[in-house]
């Protein structure tokens, strides 16, 4: 009985010793929690890439590795580095822009508002209560807004910094996991089948799956959705065409999509008495409008046979749990969890058909 109780004790302390030590682990590498996922969303969704290069390249990894780490410094660096500078450059006139519209005096709805259908007769009505109103009425409105629009720039401004590190931290283990790949994946297949067997090591392939499917689906989708935006905004001669795409790609991640955007620029067109280029990039939004409801279907079926619901409810419920990096650990975690209670489900249906006479 003595014997008995030492050991429980033995193993009691294990134990605590144990999650003691996975807690501290995490908490010295959580400030490379972010930057670590990032990486190992990239290095699978492109790994298939990185192999194509190495055959190129007379199968040299090192070359390969060298190549797509250049790939990825191009597209991320540059353009943040591009969007940092003209953001910077145009931070006074946008501030400027910003505090100039407490002084706006809007002008008489146009006509052709009041015959938009069901909305026109309301958007006549709420139009010609703001142009209306006095400019210092229209001031003490909008002031409380704009203040906190500017505040909300200059904290992102402050921010940028430290986005930066972690975009470089991202590429430099990306690098690690490009030359390391097959290695890591063993060790993560064998810890997949160490949990749960068979069924674990499946788990562990379903999830490289799923972010190849996300990937594709959301990510590529959504910049090639929001490049067609862009196009359209420069063409008609947008201002800040540049930041409006990539405001655009941001809202498409999170499945809000570009037409509210785009619908804005056409209304602007529109509202400065520019119908002609105004009814081009109307319909243009049109033409381009349904471009994601019919490619991300079919590239997400590329990367995992899931359901597009399950995909849509992981982007957005991961994006609600864990902000932006959640739009990839969100479907993740559902496939995930989708495949085992699905094989689950089979596994339980093939015992009660075998144990039937």
């Amino acid at each position: 009985m003595a014997e008995r109780q030492f050991d429980l004790t033995r193993d009691t302390l294990a134990v605590v010793f144990l999650f003691a030590l996975i807690a501290a682990s995490v908490w010295i590498l959580l400030p490379f929690l972010t930057a670590v996922v990032w990486a190992t969303m990239i290095v699978v969704a492109t790994w298939p890439l990185l192999l194509m290069l190495q055959r190129w390249l007379l199968g040299k990894r090192w070359l390969a590795v060298t190549v797509m780490t250049l790939l990825l410094m191009t597209i991320f660096l540059l353009p943040f580095s591009f969007a940092i500078g003209a953001f910077l450059e145009n931070f006074k006139e946008i501030s400027a822009w910003t505090t100039s519209l407490s002084a706006l005096k809007l002008p008489p709805p146009p006509d052709w508002l009041g015959m938009i259908p069901l909305v026109g007769a309301k958007a006549t009505s709420q139009w010609q209560q703001i142009a209306n109103l006095s400019r210092e009425e229209l001031a003490t409105r909008l002031s409380p807004y704009l203040a906190g629009v500017v505040r909300w720039v200059a904290e992102q401004v402050g921010g940028l910094g430290m986005l930066l590190a972690q975009i470089v931290l991202t590429l430099l283990i990306s690098a690690v996991l490009y030359a390391t790949g097959e290695s890591a994946a063993g060790i993560a297949l064998r810890f997949g089948a160490r949990l749960a067997g068979e069924q674990g090591e499946q788990a562990i392939r379903l999830a490289g799956q799923a972010i190849y499917g996300v990937a594709l689906g959301v990510v590529l989708t959504a910049f090639v959705h929001a490049v067609l935006g862009g196009i359209g905004l420069a063409v008609a001669g947008v201002p800040f065409a540049v930041m409006l795409t990539a405001v655009m790609f941001i809202s498409a991640i999170v499945q809000i999509g570009v037409i509210p955007i785009m619908l804005c620029a056409v209304g602007w067109l529109y509202w400065t008495g520019d119908t002609t280029w105004g009814t081009v990039l109307l319909v243009w939004t049109l033409i381009i409008a349904p471009v994601d409801n019919i490619l991300r279907p079919i590239l997400i079926k590329q990367g995992a046979d899931l359901p597009l619901l399950l995909i849509i409810a992981g982007v957005l419920g991961g994006l609600v749990a864990f902000g932006i990096i959640g739009l990839f650990v969100g479907p993740v975690i559902l496939a995930v969890a989708y495949t085992l209670f699905t094989a689950w489900i089979n596994q339980e249906g093939a015992i009660s058909k075998n144990r039937e006479p």
